[in-house]
Order: C-alpha cells, then structure tokens, then sequence
C-alpha cells in the first residue's frame, strides 16, 4: 500500500473557544491576535460571516509560488476553515476561505492579511498534543508544512 500520510497525531480535547470579531478589523490579524493572546498552540479554526473586501492567494504549484487576489467588495463568508500550529516556536493561523459576492460567484483561497471584516464569528477548538508540530520548509513543495 502506498504511503497515505507523512505524520500522524494523536492528543486530547483542549478548550473550546468563541469569538465575535470587531467590525472593520484585519481577519488574518483577528485570527493570528487571538490565538497568541489565547496561547493556542495547535487546534483547528472554523469562521463565517462578511468582508468588505477581502485578499486571498493562489499557490502556483509548478513555480512554488503565490499569486495575489484582491477582491475589491463586500462578500459573504461561505466557510473559514484553518488550523494553528507553531512556526518560529509561535502560534501561527494557517487559513483557507470561501466567499460569495452579489451575483452568486464564489471564489476564495489562502486568507491573506487586507480581507476586512464587516462580521464574523469564529470558533476555535484546541488540541492538546505532549509537542505540538512545528512548520518548516519543505524542499518538495516549497511551503511550510508541519515537520
């Protein structure tokens, strides 16, 4: 059978955290200003409500490189799915999320800083872990990953 994954991990339930964002803040910044300030180590992150306007990125798979997105307009958050883990010994928000703007278009990708909330709810659940992973480069795809 070939290889299905490269690490696997198992914890324990950690807390459960809600959060309601403040209107016209940075979303990136909210999540990454909440999980410091919570020392949220490594768990995963689920959002929805609106943005003004958002900044997404694309990864080009064949250059190991992103392209950016600016989506001058207020959408609706479909889904915000996201998980924490550390890069530099520090929390870091990894995040992807899904828009839908006034003519039913969806579009979304890797949430970048310059996506502006208009509301937005986000829920946050924490894994204990006895050493949470730490990202590192990886040669293979030229991201950061969890080593």
């Amino acid at each position: 059978m070939a290889n299905l994954y490269v690490k696997k991990m198992e914890g324990h339930s950690g807390r459960r955290l809600a959060f309601r964002l403040a209107y016209g803040c940075d979303l990136l910044e909210a999540l990454q200003g909440i999980v410091e300030e919570a020392d949220v180590l490594f768990g995963s992150i689920n959002f929805l409500g609106a943005v003004q306007k958002a900044r997404v990125g694309y990864y080009l798979q064949d250059e190991k490189r992103f392209i950016t997105l600016d989506l001058d307009e207020p959408m609706e958050i479909l889904s915000g799915l996201g998980n924490v883990s550390l890069k530099d010994g520090k929390p870091f928000v990894h995040a992807h999320v899904t828009f839908l703007d006034r003519t039913g278009t969806i579009r979304g990708g890797h949430l970048l800083p310059g996506t502006i909330v208009f509301a937005g709810e986000v829920f946050i659940e924490e894994l204990e872990l006895p050493a949470p992973p730490e990202r590192v480069d990886d040669p293979v795809t030229g991201l950061s990953l969890w080593e």
